[in-house]
């Protein structure tokens, strides 16, 4: 089979990315290979399900400019597609005064991305929002909102079908051989033969970039997220949404309430490293994964840097009253027997060699390769504006060649 571009990865940034696309260049043959049987089976949609608003990134970064896009794009497409959501809005609270500077740096990077609206609440009206928070101060986001963005990756796959894009499914990549203008993709399928090839293999998007050859210095390393889920007796006890003020040298924003969009109340997620790729329980392991990890100079490094918040959060997942004191900081009524075991998710995280987290997106080009190597949260709010930017590097690529 032959195409002018193959896609790796039907996730929400592939098939985002894939539907653009063809919508740019409909006399493109475009297609998407999927390893899974079904589409979005990893990270988008083992996710909170929270629309974020871009209030926490720097300035100016890739997350910040394609984070506030993409709320807008997505906002619009939900409307335009019938994808249910709501604005429901979050608030995001100091509980002591050490985190009132950090929560005041936070509301200045709102200001300064173009939030509207967003307003610095005291501790008796952030109680207001949530009548069972604990603050001595808090930040009300009224973008903020809550969708399920497996719906919004399956409804960029109906469209990119609609207008003759093809999605392959269990289609597991293996090998990559150049051949003059084509690059031949082994997959567990089939050989797929390529002009130009689109890397959104998310937790394995750095093995990919191997693969095609590129050399690179960062390593995707895997971090479970856990959930637990509020008895329905309890669900009173939050409205929407309630966040701490994360810590400022940890990627995370650390446990918080979620109200979903189907109904229900989550509670998570925590930030664990995993023992594989797609490791969602934490007696799953795999060998390979692991002893990639343990080989990586930056592994090591980080751990070095972050050992005292990994033990916390290795506590947290093994104690269910360790996860549950960490969420009584928010709201102090809950206790250990209100909250049910829930699922998880797995979030891909490029740190370097130096053992450096990567915080923003990172997207490199190579000839006949644009590699989408880091695009964690928020990537599925922003999935439409990383879509349009990845599809327009698609096509000057594909025009220089």
């Amino acid at each position: 089979m032959k195409c002018d571009v193959a896609v790796i990865g039907g996730g929400i940034v592939g098939l985002s990315t894939a539907m653009q696309l063809v919508q740019k260049a409909p006399h493109l043959d475009v297609c998407v290979l999927e390893k899974e049987a079904a589409l979005a089976a990893h990270q988008s949609s083992h996710n909170s399900g929270v629309i974020h608003s871009g209030i926490y990134y720097k300035p100016g970064s890739l997350k910040a400019t394609n984070c506030r896009e993409g709320w807008r794009r997505l906002i619009a497409f939900c409307d335009a597609h019938e994808v249910p959501y709501e604005l429901c809005g979050k608030i995001i609270v100091a509980t002591e005064e050490s985190e009132r500077p950090y929560l005041h740096t936070i509301y200045q990077r709102g200001l300064a991305n173009g939030l509207e609206g967003i307003r610095l609440v005291s501790g008796e009206e952030a109680r207001v929002y949530e009548p069972h928070v604990r603050a001595i101060e808090a930040i009300q986001v009224p973008q903020a909102g809550i969708v399920n963005f497996g719906r919004v990756a399956h409804a960029y796959a109906r469209l990119f079908e609609e207008v003759g894009g093809v999605v392959l499914k269990q289609h597991g990549l293996r090998a990559v051989i150049h051949e003059g203008e084509y690059q031949r993709l082994e997959t567990t399928a089939q050989e797929i033969r390529a002009r130009l090839v689109v890397n959104c293999a998310g937790l394995h998007a750095d093995r990919v970039a191997r693969l095609a050859g590129a050399s690179i210095d960062v390593q995707v390393v895997p971090f479970r997220g856990e959930y637990y889920e509020l008895v329905p007796q309890k669900e009173h006890l939050v409205r929407n949404l309630i966040y701490p003020v994360p810590n400022p040298k940890f990627p995370f924003l650390g446990v918080h309430f979620t109200r979903m969009i189907e109904g229900g109340i989550e509670a998570g997620p925590n930030a664990v490293l995993a023992f594989a790729r797609e490791g969602y329980r934490l007696t799953d392991w795999s060998w390979r994964d692991l002893s990639e990890a343990l080989s990586f100079s930056g592994f090591w490094k980080m751990m070095r840097q972050f050992w005292r918040e990994s033990i916390d959060e290795l506590v947290r997942s093994v104690l269910k009253r360790a996860f549950v004191a960490a969420l009584q900081r928010l709201v102090p009524e809950v206790q250990p027997h209100d909250f049910v075991r829930g699922r998880s998710g797995v979030r891909a995280q490029c740190i370097d060699r130096q053992g450096k987290l990567v915080n923003d997106f990172l997207f490199v080009e190579r000839p006949g390769w644009v590699h989408v190597l880091n695009a964690p949260s928020p990537a599925a709010t922003s999935s439409l504006a990383i879509g349009d930017v990845v599809s327009d590097k698609c096509l000057t690529a594909v025009a220089a060649m």
